[in-house]
């Protein structure tokens, strides 16, 4: 079908972010919120936005006279009527949600199709009561909508190909790059970040490592622009928190999903990040953290001592030749020195070097970033997502450097497999039982 007309409903953030990008797609756009207040607000934060982005030179200020031009407000849920496409963006309650579709049915053209902005409800169950779920699909943005361009095109149960088509014609016109999702916990991107912070909480209550050592070996190792506890720090600890609860109960006790205990003390300290001052830094005064440190200079030649590195256990990926960093630790067998005349080795090949407290299979980088390639394997042999739009939804869903399918097969499934299996064993822990999409290509990869 053909989109011209787009309504939005909720005037908030999410709404007046969603309603820009509308018209600076080239459509006819109306937004609508219950509270007058509420909806003029939104207006202006709408014209505000556009005349900013235009002084930034993102787009020219005729752009932005014109996608002005192009939106109305609709005080009215009614007035949506006229719109081919409404994408509703209230609060996060299945009871709101239901009863304000139930609404834009009787109020919308038979084959106008209606999408929810949800990022935790399940579209299939908003679209229950529905007399044309056919027609309700998932459009998930991120926030701020203006400037994460990741858009999850979600299929309820019922949702018919035509307005899943629709919407994805709809994403990419307003300039985001869509991905299609199944309805599940999550749907790919909430789901597969889902092990950036539950396995460093679980290295640090395992005393591993302490934050501020996973942070930076994630960001100097990983490449990626925060840690997992600097990233909790700016989402809010307790967001992360309420997030961890609700997959562990949709998912009815899935383990590599279970909150750590270490979330729920920070919460009820009040030490809930950037919001309130402090959370795992201090956000007081001065820089939360000091710089990365510069690497050591390469050397002339890379030549590689295997008897060094037999005395103890490292990690480096996605290879030693590659890698930025080289994370070490004792082993029971270490001899004395050893572990010193390791971190020189490595750092004579031009290596940052990080030596752990504590030791485990993968050690930090290893460890979490072998859980973000098992739950993407997980997603995929559930048939939530492709292997492309799950790599998609990482890098542009949460800035991540690398998909987990692209760190797969950098590393190959064999070496995640061995890192899974070795934890399994260790530490007796259900939530490391490898995705059986995983022991698949791992056996296919001989």
């Amino acid at each position: 079908m053909k989109v011209e007309r787009v309504g939005i409903a909720g005037a908030g953030t999410m709404g007046a972010g969603i309603a820009q990008l509308a018209c600076l797609g080239g459509y006819g756009t109306l937004l609508h919120d219950p509270e007058q207040a509420a909806l003029e607000r939104g207006l202006e934060r709408l014209r505000g936005d556009l005349a900013r982005g235009a002084e930034r030179g993102r787009w020219s200020a005729a752009d932005a006279e014109s996608a002005a031009a192009r939106v109305a407000p609709a005080p009215e849920l009614e007035d949506l009527g006229g719109a081919e496409l409404v994408i509703e963006a209230a609060p996060e309650r299945l009871d709101l949600k239901r009863e304000l579709f139930a609404r834009l049915e009787a109020a919308c053209a038979p084959d106008a199709v209606l999408a929810t902005n949800t990022s935790s409800l399940s579209v299939t169950a908003i679209a229950a009561a529905a007399e044309r779920p056919e027609r309700i699909c998932g459009m998930h943005f991120f926030n701020p909508p203006a400037l994460m361009t990741l858009v999850e095109v979600v299929a309820g149960e019922a949702s018919g190909q035509a307005a899943l088509e629709a919407v994805t014609e709809v994403a990419v016109r307003m300039g985001s790059t869509p991905v299609r999702a199944a309805d599940g916990i999550g749907f790919l991107a909430n789901r597969g970040a889902r092990p950036f912070s539950l396995e460093a909480l679980r290295l640090y209550g395992e005393r591993v490592a302490e934050p501020d050592q996973i942070d930076r070996i994630m960001r100097i190792g990983g490449g990626y622009r925060m840690g997992p506890f600097e990233l909790m720090d700016l989402i809010g600890i307790d967001v992360n928190l309420s997030v961890a609860k609700s997959f562990y109960e949709q998912s009815f006790g899935e383990p590599r999903w279970r909150p750590h205990p270490l979330q729920e003390r920070m919460v009820v300290s009040g030490r809930l990040g950037r919001k309130s001052g402090r959370g795992w830094y201090r956000y007081d005064e001065g820089p939360h953290r000091p710089d990365d440190p510069e690497p050591p200079p390469a050397p002339a030649r890379f030549e590689r001592d295997h008897a060094v590195e037999h005395t103890i256990r490292w990690m480096a990926l996605p290879d030693l030749e590659r890698a930025p960093l080289v994370e070490i630790a004792s082993v029971p067998s270490t001899g004395p020195g050893e572990l010193a005349a390791a971190g020189r080795y490595f750092a004579a090949l031009g290596k940052h070097v990080e030596c752990t407290p504590g030791d485990a299979p993968g050690l930090v980088l290893g460890r979490i970033v072998c859980q973000l390639v098992n739950e993407a394997c997980f997603a995929v042999g559930e048939g939530v997502g492709t292997r492309e739009d799950i790599d998609t939804a990482l890098r542009l869903g949460f800035n991540h450097p690398r998909g987990p399918f692209e760190w797969l097969e950098q590393i190959g499934p064999a070496r995640v497999l061995a890192v899974l299996d070795s934890l399994r064993d260790e530490l007796g822990e259900e939530r490391y039982r490898a995705a059986p999409h995983l022991r698949r290509l791992a056996a296919q990869a001989g």
